[in-house]
């Protein structure tokens, strides 16, 4: 029996784990009590890990549809050597832009299956990635190439130093953060109010974060009229940083003249806010000492996600709070990463567009939601073969049953994953892929979003079970196998560019070597390497905080200010305000949210996470449910323009009136719903399948105030 350090890789606070392994097996996962940022937290979902590492349902062994449609087992061999030859047979005839990869979430928390999957597309040629980021945070990225000329240039809250907090969109107690590293979120939410701060919840839900602090009850969708009236009374009230504005923005004069149409008077219906909360709040913001505006998930899956992050960045500009201590900050990393992603070809916004929809990338990546179109719609560069690791798009992408007839059109179906998913049913071969536990890891995504500046590196905890591989070997094998020219394929062009052996790890190391903080080959005793990291298993504490005043140097633009009025703002504005009344017969708005016990379908294999009563159920207002007849934990139907699902009732003062919340993550056939018989259902069913109801700007799929009508099944 031995003990082993490591973090976890569900979500972004990354927490520090120790795990119990006998005999190469996982025995036990616990909060590191020793890890300097976490400091012996770990939430159930990490805990539950051993449950997925150990599952018996796991593929380990690569598979290959037969003829009859079940799957076999097969070698490595004979999956990348198949794989292979049907893939340069595609290249032949119609050229390596027939080739697609849809990444998931977990994707993210890999530091080498990116970069390997990004290099391999490059030596295809193929514009053809795909990823979860449309379904949650590309919006973000897009709206900061709007004001800093760079999409990874992304400020986060000061939580530590702030004095007043304005939350949109989000439920860190229960999410515990997100594009913001901090594993103890909620006594940095909890010092603001001991040290007389304050921290405002705008929600459509009472949620979980909102009950512990002040709740703003916002309408589903409202956030961008919340944050135009706000920037309407600064301006008009004079209220606005002067000297902020001088000092660092562009096109401060087109933005009061945009927000001028937007009194709080008028924006009452829209943002749900009486104007009178709505002045005193803009008032408060501009007061505060040290204020900031932070907003997740919830304000990135409506109409309007660019323009409601990017307001959100403009409104702390203006109150004098970017840029500055308890503001918004920008992390700095121990690593050149600014470097890394421009030389990998990721820190991209509009640089290609897509076929159908003619949509911006961001980061490289084309909206999830065009997917089924790029297959199915004929002419040069149509989709015909699709890898997908780490995901399964038909349950996460809106538009399910369309994308799930264009799979079975395509030639040629790969799926690298955990388990046989809803995707890989329709796939042709699935590769099995190591948990975060059997590989080792670097937080590379996550390095400028550290509350605290931090950096740590992981081994593997346990061997791979079966013949599991990490992502990165399985590209960098079949790249070999259909002799992909090593000058075109980007990991080895960067790896040859540093003068080491194309391996993550060695990359890795030398970009910390060679960074600020490196040891520069030996030359500073205690600078940054990965064996010094090594032998620090519960990761190196860089600072208190992170620099201010350093936006000036890292913005894109050449005039090195914070562009404030882009014309695709502008005329986002102007889409904002001849917006069309919602359609007849559909008198409630739908909302996600995220439960504590449940991530994505995946995790609902773990079943401690399942035990009790967990059941997947719609939120409804006990005013609502009367008027539609719903009973509490009965069976009901939600029904949009777009489709209807049936779930169990709750009926909670928890949400506010005219609203219905369903979680996502739900409506798979596998896993914990062959064993407890209820699956849940696909609350992306809802959403439009129609790749031009995308939002324009980053192609966000409209999750969000979604019109629903509520019925008893």
């Amino acid at each position: 029996m031995s003990k082993v350090t490591t973090y976890c890789r569900i979500c972004e606070p990354l927490c520090g784990l120790e795990a119990t392994v006998r005999d190469g097996e996982l025995v036990q996962l616990r909060p590191d009590r020793d890890h300097p940022l976490s400091r012996g937290f770990a939430c159930p979902k990490g805990i539950a890990m051993t449950e997925v590492q150990n599952d018996p349902d796991r593929v380990v062994h690569p598979l290959r549809r037969r003829p009859d449609g079940e799957f076999e087992r097969v070698t490595w061999d004979e999956a990348l050597d198949g794989i292979a030859a049907r893939l340069n047979a595609l290249r032949k005839e119609h050229g390596g832009n027939s080739i697609g990869w849809y990444f998931g979430n977990p994707g993210t928390f890999s530091y080498s299956h990116p970069l390997w999957l990004n290099g391999f597309m490059a030596a295809l040629g193929s514009p053809h990635i795909y990823s979860a980021g449309s379904q949650d945070v590309n919006n973000r990225f897009a709206a900061s190439a709007l004001l800093y000329g760079a999409p990874v240039l992304v400020p986060i809250p000061d939580l530590k130093r702030t004095d007043l907090l304005l939350m949109l969109g989000a439920n860190p107690i229960v999410s515990h953060g997100s594009l913001i590293s901090a594993p103890r979120i909620r006594d940095d939410l909890s010092a603001i109010v001991r040290r007389g701060g304050r921290v405002v919840v705008a929600d459509p839900r009472r949620t979980e974060t909102a009950r512990a602090y002040e709740h703003l009850p916002v309408a589903p969708d409202g956030d961008p009229w919340l944050l135009l009236s706000l920037l309407h009374v600064l301006f008009a009230e004079g209220l606005e940083d002067a000297a902020a504005c001088e000092r660092q923005a562009a096109g401060v004069q087109e933005l009061r003249g945009l927000a001028a149409r937007f009194a709080p008077e008028d924006t009452a219906a829209r943002s749900g806010v009486p104007a009178p909360a709505v002045r005193a709040l803009a008032r408060d913001l501009a007061a505060a000492e040290r204020a900031v505006v932070y907003g997740r998930t919830g304000t990135c899956l409506g109409r309007y996600g660019t323009l409601t992050a990017f307001l959100i960045d403009a409104v702390t500009l203006v109150t004098g709070n970017l840029d500055r201590p308890g503001g918004a900050v920008f992390g700095a990393a121990p690593l050149r990463l600014d470097e890394l992603l421009r030389l990998s070809g990721l820190a991209t916004y509009g640089k290609t567009r897509s076929r159908i929809g003619n949509y911006p990338d961001v980061l490289g990546t084309f909206p999830a939601g065009v997917m089924a179109d790029e297959i199915t719609t004929p002419g040069e560069g149509r989709m015909r073969a699709l890898f997908v690791s780490a995901g399964n798009p038909l349950l996460s992408v809106p538009g399910g049953d369309s994308l799930g007839a264009a799979l079975d059109e395509l030639d040629l179906l790969v799926c690298v994953d955990l388990y046989v998913t809803e995707t890989g049913r329709k796939a042709d071969y699935i590769l099995p892929a190591t948990t975060f536990l059997e590989r080792e890891d670097f937080p590379l995504p996550f390095l400028q979003n550290h509350l605290t500046p931090f950096v740590t590196w992981t081994e593997a905890v346990v061997p791979p079970r079966g013949e599991a591989r990490q992502e990165w070997e399985i590209i960098d094998d079949l790249a070999r196998r259909m002799r992909l020219g090593v000058g075109a394929f980007g990991p080895q062009r960067l790896a040859h560019r540093l003068g080491v052996r194309p391996s993550p790890r060695r990359l890795v190391d030398a970009l910390l070597r060679t960074g600020p903080s490196g040891d520069w080959f030996g030359l500073r005793r205690r600078g940054l390497s990965v064996r010094r990291l090594r032998r620090a298993p519960h990761g190196i504490v860089l600072g208190e905080h992170h620099p201010t005043g350093t936006l000036r140097r890292r913005i894109v633009h050449k005039d090195g200010r914070v562009h404030l009025a882009p014309p695709e703002i502008v005329a986002e504005v102007g889409r904002l305000a001849a917006a069309p009344p919602p359609p007849d017969g559909f008198p409630l708005r739908l909302i996600g949210l995220r439960e504590l016990r449940s991530h994505n379908s995946w995790m609902h294999n773990a079943p401690s996470l399942m035990r009790g009563d967990r059941v997947h159920a719609a939120r409804i207002s006990p005013k609502d449910a009367a008027e539609h007849g719903i009973a509490d934990g009965a069976p009901c139907r939600v029904t949009s323009p777009h489709g209807s699902i049936e779930l169990v009732a709750k009926v909670t003062d928890e949400m506010t009136e005219g609203t219905v919340a369903v979680p996502h993550g739900w409506g798979h056939q596998g896993g914990w719903r062959t064993a407890n018989g209820a699956g849940g259902a696909n609350v992306n069913l809802l959403a439009s399948p129609d790749a031009g109801d995308l939002e324009p700007l980053a192609g966000m799929a409209h999750l969000n105030a979604v019109p629903v009508r509520i019925a008893p099944a």
